[in-house]
């Protein structure tokens, strides 16, 4: 099904490959006549001639991308023009699309999302932009539908910024990055590497884009093998897909950790752009003749089975039928493992869902820009062709994509189809990819075409004893369990006669109510505050040493951004740094709070030249001047820190830094990070990324680092710090600041992106 070499790969004539070796020169000059050239094969990847176009640097190593395009969706758009604001922003460079697709609920929090709206469309005026309302696309589907174009370089503000099928390499990151951009900086990275992944065979029958994405995710999520990296689609098993099936699949790239992707483009790819008015857009994209790729996968998509992602990770994943099979083998596994997560906060059981042998599902949910699409939808309604939903527990709810999908889908009579089969269908609106939309019942399991089943994406809290499971799964097999009445059902088991209707858009949807003023700024446009929208508060330049007091320290095996900082609940805050600081690691450490406003307090009085009593902080202040003699509280910042073994899995949300620095903390302590955007929003908050092997710290000890700025002015990537105990006993330890960029310096040193920026760099 999923093969991944450990190897490098050539690929000839962008279809058969060769893994690299001893021989692997003497087989491509056989074949091709030449002996190959590595440096000249790796230039030929669609992926390094897409980002030499966009690269502004001397060279290829250290990349300075500007972006063709922006995205930003409602609880990422307002903090991105605040900092944007603060850091001098006057106009849009580049087209930039503000949609309203995750705080479309405007009765949470009263008016305050409603706001939000307000304030984005009066940006987009002010500024140049384009706006969306709510409810007529989520962000991808408009993007995919009005702004991809081959060859182009999409940046946008949430993690599945993804539209590579359409020839578009796409990134996701934390809404810093996008302020760059505005300001007409670059986007700077190492040059990625390149992992081919090579299709083969046509799928069978009820076998969907999620069943191709979850078994490659499952292949190479645990063991990081495309971690940064470029995906690069091609192989004969690509005409065998349509537009949506390709996009169904790329979407869900980011959760194997991949950097961006980017697959060849051919006639089918040609019709989409020729169906949605935009034929100009279109080229032709493959490898040449000869390209070397840095990792290769192999998936022979005929032996795709209907997939199932068991809870808590896109990752955890089994064929249907497997689960099926063994379900109490693989239930007390899921179990197991999802109690050690949750930490033992609440009961966690998916075994009492078993009934005569077979597992019972309470709710369906097909959405968003994974399982939102129009052949998804098609597919779905003709698996429920003659069925019933029913009157029990089990229910189903259907999102469109886009206004523009489902207008097709009312005009071809397919969401009449799923309406009298007992679907609710809702509107374009991403709420239960992050908890904000069909929140299941308590210990209920949720079936869905999302993109994320982390713990609390349904909307359950642990900390007041609810929970409820996701299960990500393709919409013809969440059909095929409606269809049954919410007994799990791969697709595959049901005879269906799949119509596979054309698509037709029609334009005039978005011409009715979208905003489109870009290139066209209205500078003495007024912008419209809610009482919800702050400015952010200020932030100091890092002192010349620092005393950091361990608030939190997670030892799970990742963190997710879901687990620093909460969706769902959240998301009416987002405009509102302070307010939103007091959810900081609520799911995880409910005390982290409180024990960094305390700190936090003292740094206040610090700065002020207040007279400090904490004598905790006095006693680690003296142990570490047995050290440095002249440290002083004059010269030395106190913050927190906060350690976990691998946090940052997930969204692109900067909110699961930004709250950590509002409150006070100044680095963060890992192993490793899980992503790099999440990385990325440490620095551009201010916040030290420190690495470390070691933990000889715990919660309520001071960290001593002393020199932190010279060391950072300097360059230097080991720095050496001292935790201190209770009797003022230092124990010595080394922090890595690996890979910082010049430019990630003078970010850190200055104290976060908008200082750097007001300082006139």
């Amino acid at each position: 099904m999923v093969t991944v070499h450990n190897t490098g790969a050539y690929l000839l004539g962008g279809n058969e490959w060769i893994p690299d070796g001893a021989d692997a020169a003497s087989i491509v000059r056989k074949k091709t006549g030449a002996a190959p050239d590595k440096d000249a094969a790796r230039r030929a990847t669609m992926a390094y001639r897409i980002l030499s176009e966009h690269n502004t640097a001397a060279g290829m190593d250290k990349l300075r991308i500007r972006f063709d395009a922006l995205a930003s969706h409602d609880i990422t758009y307002v903090g991105i023009i605040q900092t944007a604001r603060a850091s001098g922003l006057t106009e849009f460079p580049i087209p930039y699309v503000l949609t309203n697709c995750h705080n479309s609920l405007c009765a949470v929090g009263g008016t305050i999302n409603e706001d939000d709206h307000m304030f984005g469309l009066s940006a987009a005026r002010k500024y140049g932009g384009i706006f969306v309302p709510p409810h007529q696309a989520v962000i991808h589907q408009y993007m995919r539908e009005r702004m991809s174009g081959c060859g182009k370089m999409i940046l946008g503000s949430d993690s599945h910024t993804r539209y590579g099928a359409l020839g578009t390499m796409a990134i996701g990151e934390g809404g810093p990055e996008l302020v760059k951009q505005l300001l007409r900086r670059t986007y700077d990275i190492d040059m990625p590497q390149v992992v081919c992944v090579h299709l083969t065979g046509s799928p069978q029958p009820g076998v969907g884009p999620q069943d191709v994405a979850l078994a490659l995710i499952g292949a190479v999520f645990e063991s990081g093998y495309v971690k940064n990296k470029v995906l690069e689609f091609v192989g004969d098993g690509v005409a065998h897909l349509s537009a949506d099936y390709r996009i169904g699949i790329d979407v869900m790239t980011t959760e194997t950790t991949c950097l961006s992707s980017i697959w060849r483009t051919d006639d089918t790819i040609r019709d989409y752009y020729a169906v949605h008015g935009r034929e100009q857009d279109y080229a032709p994209l493959a490898p040449g003749p000869v390209a070397y790729y840095d990792g290769l996968v192999t998936i022979d998509l005929s032996r795709v089975r209907p997939m199932i992602a068991m809870p808590f990770h896109p990752s955890h994943v089994y064929p249907i039928e497997t689960l099926n099979a063994n379900l109490g083998d693989i239930l007390a596994k899921v179990e197991e493992d999802g109690a050690r997560q949750l930490g033992g906060k609440v009961r966690f059981t998916l075994r009492d869902k078993v009934k005569d042998g077979k597992l019972l599902v309470q709710q369906g949910v097909i959405a968003g820009c994974a399982g939102g699409t129009f052949e998804n939808l098609c597919d779905a309604a003709d698996i429920l062709a003659g069925a019933r939903v029913g009157s029990g527990a089990f229910g189903l709810s259907v999102y469109p994509s886009s206004q523009p999908v489902n207008l097709e889908l009312t005009r071809n009579g397919v969401m009449a189809r799923l309406m009298t089969a007992g679907a609710v269908i809702r509107t374009a609106f991403c709420g239960p990819c992050f908890g904000a939309g069909d929140v299941p019942a308590n210990n209920a399991l949720s079936i869905r075409h999302t993109t994320r089943n982390f713990p609390n994406r349904e909307g359950s809290k642990p900390g007041d004893g609810q929970i409820a499971s996701v299960a990500l799964m393709d919409a013809r097999s969440i059909a095929a369990t409606a269809a049954r009445g919410g007994v799990l059902t791969p697709a595959t088991d049901l005879d269906v006669r799949y119509e596979n209707p054309k698509y037709f858009f029609d334009q005039s949807v978005y011409s009715a109510r979208v905003y489109d003023g870009c290139g066209r700024p209205q500078p003495q446009a007024e912008l419209q505050f809610g009482p919800n929208i702050a400015d952010w508060p200020a932030m100091q330049p890092l002192a010349e040493n620092l005393l950091l007091f361990v608030a939190s320290l997670i030892t799970d095996p990742v963190t997710t951004t879901d687990e620093l900082i909460p969706s769902g609940e959240t998301s009416s805050y987002r405009s509102n740094p302070l307010r939103l600081a007091e959810f900081t690691l609520s799911r995880k450490d409910p005390a982290y709070v409180g024990r960094a406003k305390a700190v936090q307090a003292l740094e206040q009085a610090r700065l002020s030249g207040a007279e400090i009593q904490d004598e905790a902080l006095l006693a680690a202040l003296a142990a570490a001047k047995t050290i440095d003699g002249n440290l002083t509280l004059e010269n030395t910042g106190v913050g927190s820190v906060v350690y976990a073994v691998r946090p940052g899995d997930g969204s692109a949300r900067e909110q699961a830094a930004s709250c950590q620095k509002v409150l006070g903390t100044f680095a963060n302590v890992a192993r490793e990070y899980a992503t790099k955007r999440y990385r990325s929003n440490l620095i551009n908050w201010g916040m030290l990324p420190f690495l470390c092997d070691e933990i000889p710290f715990t919660v309520g000890q001071y960290l001593f680092v002393p020199g932190i700025r010279a060391a950072v002015e300097q360059a230097r990537d080991e720095i050496p710090a001292y935790a201190v105990d209770a009797s003022g006993a230092l124990t010595p330890f080394t922090l890595r600041l690996a890979g910082l960029t010049d430019d990630e310096r003078r970010i850190i040193l200055a104290g976060c992106l908008i200082n750097y920026y007001r300082d006139g760099n």
